[in-house]
């Protein structure tokens, strides 16, 4: 972890908590949550494993019965038959649904889905057509688009017409393959994406990928990373947002479909090998406690998180100010750190020195373990790393 990444104080700065299964794995960590749709239950799942989240709705979703373009594409395919509707996801099929009975076309709409060749990606879409009363007329174990596009081109689409039930997910390539093979092809746009009405906690969680308080922000929708690029580039900081995606916060996505906007920025992404939430958070819970690396200090285990700090197996909640100071000196641990260069990372200290020595000692008492940082006379400070540690003599974060 970038040793310069300032934090922010957990809500819960009680006493140190045991190691072990006593500490959640993302225990001291923030993570920004940008979901519209499942932020509760993603947020959930990362605060069970002992998160910070820090939440910002990135989009809204167009409530389905006032969706004239649905409407609108819904009449057309009830007047002119398609041969093929393809079912990509389970809530967005029974939203169709729910949808059309609310428009009191639900029957008729059934009832055509029924005439079709009917497509479902995967075993939850499955389900959700069969829910309605239908039978899908294949569906592809491996949960692929890719697949459902290849089966569709060897049966040949030239001449037919293939109704693609969506998402809010750009299916790349997928609708552009299908017409140049001589398909006409008919998008339903289930649950489209558009701006937050508020853009406050986008620019709040923006500022804190900007100054490192957050150590992962995580991405259920390809809207959702286009979004958030998008506010970085009106904000004129895109290059700040892709500096720090690129090095200290980690980009963690659903899935591949999620990650294509920030790829295209040359931003490396995690994935998890099922495109679930569950999954996504299993990830985040190894790989954030995996990119800190733990440092023998004065004989204490210490290893530094983004909020907090792990000693000897307990978690010790730390300030801002305290974090801000360890992470410079952890920066070179065991090299004297002089009170000048402390003072410019310590947030809002001004010009007086004495203000590192009253955080310093604020950082020691949260520590539970003084020694770990060593006075040096006239000099400054240093992390008493242990002499057979030479290895950790460089880059400890």
């Amino acid at each position: 972890m970038e040793p310069t990444r300032s934090s922010r104080v957990p809500r819960s700065s009680g006493p140190a908590r045991p190691a072990g299964d006593g500490v959640p794995p993302l225990a001291g960590f923030t993570v920004g949550v940008t979901a519209a749709r499942r932020a509760d239950e993603l947020a959930a799942l990362l605060e069970r494993r002992g998160a910070a989240v820090l939440r910002a709705p990135v989009l809204r979703i167009v409530p389905l019965p006032d969706d004239a373009e649905l409407l609108a594409t819904t009449k057309q395919l009830l007047d002119d038959a398609p041969d093929v509707v393809v079912a990509t996801t389970a809530i967005g099929f029974r939203g169709w649904i729910e949808a059309a009975d609310g428009w009191g076309l639900g029957e008729a709409l059934l009832r055509r889905l029924g005439e079709v060749e009917l497509l479902a990606r995967g075993p939850k879409v499955r389900g959700a057509v069969r829910a309605a009363g239908l039978t899908e007329a294949w569906s592809p174990a491996s949960e692929s688009m890719a697949e459902v596009l290849e089966r569709l081109l060897e049966e040949g689409v030239e001449g037919r017409c293939v109704a693609v039930q969506l998402h809010g997910e750009p299916l790349p390539g997928f609708n552009e393959s299908l017409r140049a093979a001589g398909a006409r092809v008919v998008a339903v746009p289930v649950y489209r994406w558009m701006p937050p009405e508020d853009l406050a906690p986008v620019d709040r969680l923006l500022d804190a990928v900007f100054t490192r308080s957050l150590d992962a922000v995580s991405f259920t929708s390809a809207p959702a990373a286009a979004s958030l690029l998008g506010r970085a580039s009106q904000r004129g900081r895109l290059d700040d947002l892709l500096g720090a995606l690129r090095g200290d916060v980690l980009a963690a996505c659903v899935g591949p479909v999620t990650a294509l906007p920030l790829q295209a920025h040359d931003v490396p992404t995690l994935q998890p090998e099922r495109f679930r939430l569950g999954p996504l958070v299993q990830l985040l819970a190894r790989e954030l406690p995996g990119r800190v690396r733990p440092l023998p200090v004065a004989g204490h285990d210490v290893e530094i998180r983004g909020q907090a700090v792990v000693v000897d197996g307990m978690l010790r909640p730390v300030p801002p100010a305290g974090m801000a100071l360890l992470r410079a000196l952890a920066r070179r641990p065991g090299w004297v750190v002089s009170r000048a260069e402390l003072l410019r990372v310590l947030p809002g200290a001004g010009r007086d020195e004495h203000a590192v020595e009253t955080a310093m000692a604020r950082l020691r008492a949260a520590l539970g373990a003084p020694r770990v940082i060593q006075t040096v006379v006239k000099r400054g400070y240093r992390l008493a790393l242990d002499p057979h540690a030479d290895k950790y003599a460089s880059g400890a974060v």
